[in-house]
């Protein structure tokens, strides 16, 4: 048989761990896929959805996920593939091990299937005012500007699309603790540098030194691997340590004049 007969032949084989509601119990189910060149994860679970027909050649439900912008922009399509939490569309079936295993983010509740909530993630940027605060509807002209060099590190810090694979991968979030993870610490050092951002970075790094804060983080340093965007997350903790570590000197003595 020829290579490209073979090749034509190749089947891709899923297991999917499923939840048909938010309180049912998870079950695994297979799936077998015909191969096409340049596949990945998000395409295979479209063809799935196109036709919900598993391993056993029983029809089923259509697999639920999530995506959008299919570019590893968005971060809506995060699940664990092989173990690993990762972007799917991201995720080439000619590099992943087959049987390939799909699992929902253990760290979130799951709606359905793949899908999970990750509202936790998006209230912890509330508490910790991860935005930069401009009031008035008018226009306030140009902001100050930044230095070069610190802009180019702030942009690293900017690329995160609260995808939540870092706290995924971090073994210091969940169901025991409240720590809010290693994204929103970063973003918290993101904002407190921003010159207009900075108004309000004792109030976040005094958030920090909560329960839920900084304390936690148990510097497993998983969280800087598995970032899909490459940001330097543990430099942002030890930054972010140094800093809350100043910030209680601060409050402790009461003193607005000490080195930042």
């Amino acid at each position: 048989m020829s290579e490209q007969t073979a090749t034509a032949q190749k089947t891709i084989k899923f297991e999917i761990r499923r939840q048909d509601t938010a309180n049912s119990t998870p079950y695994w189910e297979e799936f077998e896929l015909e191969y096409r060149p340049n596949m990945n994860v998000i395409s295979a679970l479209m063809e799935i959805q196109r036709n919900p027909v598993n391993a056993a050649g029983k029809k089923t439900s259509p697999v639920t996920w999530e995506m959008s912008c299919l570019e590893e922009v968005c971060g809506a399509c995060s699940m664990v593939i092989n173990g690993r939490p990762r972007q799917s569309c991201t995720a080439l079936i000619d590099q992943l091990t087959q049987p390939i295993k799909l699992e929902p983010m253990a760290t979130f509740p799951v709606v359905r299937d793949l899908v999970v909530d990750r509202n936790v993630m998006f209230d912890s940027l509330k508490k910790v005012k991860a935005w930069v605060p401009i009031d008035g509807t008018y226009s306030l002209g140009e902001g100050p500007r930044m230095p070069e060099r610190k802009r180019q590190w702030a942009y690293e810090l900017s690329k995160c699309m609260t995808c939540g694979v870092c706290l995924e991968a971090c073994p210091n979030v969940n169901d025991k603790t409240d720590f809010v993870g290693p994204a929103i610490l970063s973003q918290v050092r993101l904002f407190n540098t921003h010159p207009t951002g900075a108004m309000n970075k004792d109030e976040r790094l005094r958030t920090l030194m909560t329960d839920g804060g900084i304390a936690e983080c148990g510097n497993s340093q998983n969280c800087v691997v598995a970032c899909p965007k490459g940001i330097p997350l543990t430099t942002s903790i030890a930054a972010l340590n140094r800093a809350t570590s100043i910030q209680m000197f601060k409050d402790f003595f009461g003193s607005d004049h000490m080195v930042d």
